[in-house]
């Protein structure tokens, strides 16, 4: 018999997301063309307090985390990106889901398959 006292994840491993990095997604799935690093600042300032260069990192760590795409624009005052959601909004939380649910299977093998087979199969029931 197991008996798992704590378990913890780290964030990166599961896929989740920091609370700012989750609401500059939010606005990102809003938006079909995409959005440039001050648009997603000037509608984020108006519900918390956030630097422009705190939106730059975030939306720059959502790109190597391959969450966000971005495209090259080029105008008169030289070059910026115009940043968007690669997937929408439950293609991503199905993705978080099936890192976390492959996390515990690789941790726990045949306890958590045992587990999920009996937590589906009560949830039928009722």
């Amino acid at each position: 018999m197991v008996v798992v006292t704590r378990l913890r994840f780290g964030k990166r491993n599961l896929g989740l997301l920091s609370p700012l990095e989750e609401d500059v997604l939010k606005i990102l799935w809003r938006g079909g063309g995409g959005y440039k690093v001050r648009e997603v600042h000037s509608i984020l300032r108006k519900r918390r307090k956030v630097a422009l260069t705190s939106i730059a990192v975030i939306l720059d760590r959502l790109y190597q985390k391959k969450i966000a795409a971005r495209k090259i624009k080029t105008a008169r005052g030289g070059e910026y990106y115009i940043y968007f959601c690669r997937s929408d909004r439950r293609n991503f939380q199905e993705s978080v889901i099936e890192k976390t649910v492959d996390k515990l299977i690789d941790s726990f093998g045949d306890i958590a398959v045992t587990y999920f087979n009996e937590r589906f199969s009560k949830r039928r029931k009722r």
